[in-house]
């Protein structure tokens, strides 16, 4: 039954064919053009403080007025921070119903898709409701809010029948008999099934499915200047959240310092030979994905590789100041590469 709920709510959303449903300009999602580091999308309900947030941290002007959807589109702007340019994106609010095409929510709802991670902004004075709502509307679009892709290895065959291994025990209402349901609904007939880790079928479907994003969210608490010091008492039992007053520019410092950690940034300094490091603008890297030299070389030009000899490295992945590497080295934050090429 859950499978036939996703399957039914994927050709809702998407159309029977896996394409957007919709008229042509109907279903139009925001043209913004990715820049910088990494991007941040702002998600809340409509006057909730997300176009003063945007002014507060980037200078970007976004227009901000006492009535509600005061931001019609799309606003970027580009906050500076640790050397790492970061695109943050105003999105018009949301309401409830916002997965299914009320109030521009599809358009708003895939741009956020396209982020490294999800601001959700909140209104402290409002019900902490709100927040259900929205998780719930994300959650609709295909959005796995602070989770990771479920260890679990779909292979598609041309005939063999359903092959189901289990390396963990299953507590959570996976079983050989579900699988074979589920498959049976998507009608696959043949494919290789490995469980890596416990699963609910919930994460099985969506393994499937193929079309999840996993993103960080952090929830950020907006007009904290209403409170009193027991409610943010309160407050501060949840999880990933941060309490801030964008109109008195109030703890926007811890802010920053969230979305740095959670985007998993690394810096990266060039040292030209002969030359001290050049420390005010750094080479930005993503730690999930493991950064190697190559990529490093790769992020600069992708040219270099051609000529590429060796690197010397300074820093915490070096076991000795420097190190002679060569393209596979993995690199730390804040170390230091002098790339040698082929004479």
């Amino acid at each position: 039954l859950k499978a036939k709920l996703a399957k039914l709510r994927s050709e809702l959303i998407n159309g029977p064919g896996g394409k957007s449903s919709g008229t042509k300009n109907a279903e139009r999602g925001f043209d913004v053009t990715k820049s910088g580091d990494t991007r941040v999308g702002l998600v809340g309900f409509p006057s909730v403080g997300k176009s003063t947030l945007l002014t507060t941290l980037t200078g970007t002007r976004s227009e901000a007025a006492a009535y509600e959807f005061t931001t019609l589109t799309c606003i970027p702007g580009t906050m500076k921070y640790k050397g790492a340019r970061i695109q943050v994106l105003d999105l018009p609010g949301i309401i409830e119903g916002a997965a299914d095409g009320r109030g521009r929510g599809r358009q708003v709802i895939s741009t956020a898709r396209t982020c490294n991670m999800i601001l959700v902004v909140l209104d402290s004075a409002k019900p902490l409701t709100h927040k259900k709502i929205i998780e719930n509307e994300l959650y609709s679009f295909g959005i796995r809010i602070n989770q990771k892709p479920p260890q679990v290895k779909f292979l598609k065959k041309e005939k063999g029948g359903i092959g189901y291994q289990e390396i963990v025990t299953q507590t959570k209402g996976m079983s050989a008999d579900a699988a074979r349901l589920v498959c049976k609904e998507y009608k696959i007939s043949c494919a290789e099934i490995i469980l890596r880790e416990d699963v609910t079928v919930d994460q099985f479907i969506d393994v499937i499915e193929d079309n999840r994003a996993y993103i960080p969210v952090l929830y950020v608490f907006n007009k904290i200047d209403a409170l009193t010091i027991e409610e943010l008492d309160i407050l501060d039992q949840m999880p990933n959240y941060v309490p801030i007053s964008s109109f008195h520019k109030w703890n926007l410092e811890e802010l920053m310092e969230e979305i740095w950690s959670r985007c998993n940034m690394l810096r990266i300094y060039t040292k030209p030979k002969g030359q001290i490091p050049d420390y005010d603008e750094p080479v930005i890297l993503h730690s999930e994905r493991s950064p190697t030299v190559e990529q490093f070389c790769n992020r600069l030009h992708k040219s270099i590789m051609d000529d590429f000899s060796h690197a010397l490295v300074w820093g915490r992945s070096a076991k000795h100041q420097p190190q002679r590497c060569g393209k596979d080295h993995m690199l730390m934050d804040e170390d230091i590469v002098q790339i040698c090429k082929k004479v």
